[in-house]
């Protein structure tokens, strides 16, 4: 394969910012601080993480009983109803290496489009009516599957909030949160990676990175944190410019005043690509390694997790009748908690369930997991299942 040099090199402050090790060691001041009751806005309780592990432990004997877990990544929702969908317009392509580009196309498109679908939005199908990540991932594939969604950057950019709302059945009485957003998110994704042939070829393709992976693979190994380091440099563009360092849109990164510089890198969104990406470099034969270099996703089923078993506790809470902005101290600082109480739940879940590391990596926990336990306590604690605290987000940050 040809040298595919990289376009300029970013300043070491912002590598450092992109670096899951720092993602870790800002979350880590955080949580030390709070649990030295020094932080504004939670109390820590480690004396009920065992639930929280207990709690996980159940749904993953439940939902893989052989504890053959995969990843947590965009691909499980796209089987919802017990259809395997992906495997059904895969089979049409002969193509191992376009399959594999193919996938990258739909999975990259398809979290982007995975904001909070609000409580009244369903999509409906002949195999049924489908809501929340799951109608949104299933409206994404019927999209991508009927070429109105592609990974190409002109695609991407022609992409309208009209359009993608008749795509996904919005009306008066159907109501999805934030179609015009989530549209204009992709068309910056498509401005973003037209910059980038470096990363997604002359003819700029989400796919293509595909291509740019197999050439940093080395005897057949692929770091888990390269997949991230890719998404966080050629997405650059495309997020918000919350916090920019050295002229660097460093995307999702938020402010809290016990971290270091003030700054705590998350990359959520960012990682959980990185976790959807690496099945499509598999199906090439492509070892992924070192999986737990990226963190725990600090969302609200996650996090929200912590709180409902009451590991975490509101130091006010009448914040919890309160809206607050994603990018607020208080949510940056659940989130950072979020971060650390990941590993340490995923340390107790390992135990009770005699498994190493190696064998049950972080991704696993996730999707066996905390995702689905923070599910199941919110559902048995508010009706409709919402999540502990109300956040208002752009889409790009949960």
């Amino acid at each position: 394969m040809a040298d595919m040099p990289e376009l300029g090199l970013p300043s070491a402050r912002v590598r450092h910012l992109r670096d899951p090790r720092t993602i870790r060691e800002r979350a880590r001041e955080v949580f030390d601080a709070a649990c030295a009751g020094s932080t504004p806005h939670f109390a820590v309780d480690l004396d009920k993480l065992d639930d929280a592990a207990q709690r996980t432990v159940a749904v993953i004997r439940r939902d893989y009983p052989d504890l053959n877990v995969p990843y947590h990544s965009r691909w499980r929702h796209f089987d919802v109803g017990g259809i395997d969908r992906w495997g059904k317009y895969a089979a049409k392509v002969d193509d191992k290496l376009e399959r594999s580009r193919l996938g990258v196309d739909l999975a990259v498109t398809s979290v982007l489009l995975d904001a909070g679908s609000g409580p009244d939005w369903k999509y409906t199908t002949q195999d049924g009516v489908f809501a929340r990540s799951e109608g949104l991932a299933v409206a994404s594939f019927d999209m991508f599957a009927s070429c109105a969604l592609s990974g190409a950057a002109e695609t991407l950019q022609a992409l309208t909030g009209e359009k993608l709302a008749a795509g996904f059945q919005v009306s008066a009485t159907n109501p999805l949160a934030g179609a015009e957003s989530r549209a204009a998110l992709l068309r910056r994704l498509g401005a973003a990676i037209a910059k980038r042939p470096d990363i997604f070829g002359p003819e700029p393709r989400l796919g293509n990175l595909v291509d740019r992976l197999m050439f940093d693979a080395r005897e057949g190994k692929l770091p888990a944190a390269r997949v991230l380091h890719h998404l966080l440099d050629g997405f650059a563009d495309a997020w918000p410019a919350r916090v920019v360092i050295d002229g660097v849109n460093v995307g999702d990164v938020g402010r809290h005043p016990v971290a270091t510089d003030g700054l705590v890198p998350f990359h959520k969104l960012s990682q959980w690509l990185a976790y959807s990406l690496l099945e499509p470099m598999e199906w090439l034969g492509i070892e992924i390694v070192d999986i737990d270099a990226l963190t725990g996703l600090p969302e609200y089923r996650n996090g929200g997790l912590f709180l409902d078993t009451g590991v975490l506790a509101l130091k006010d809470p009448a914040q919890a009748t309160r809206r607050h902005d994603a990018t607020s101290e208080l949510v940056v600082e659940w989130r950072a908690l979020t971060v650390e109480l990941l590993d340490l739940v995923a340390e107790r879940v390992r135990a009770q369930l005699g498994l190493a590391a190696k064998d049950f990596p972080l991704a696993k926990v996730l999707q066996g997991g905390t995702w689905t336990a923070g599910r199941v306590i919110a559902a048995e604690k508010r009706p409709g299942g919402g999540p502990p605290l109300a956040i208002d987000s752009d889409g790009t940050v949960f």
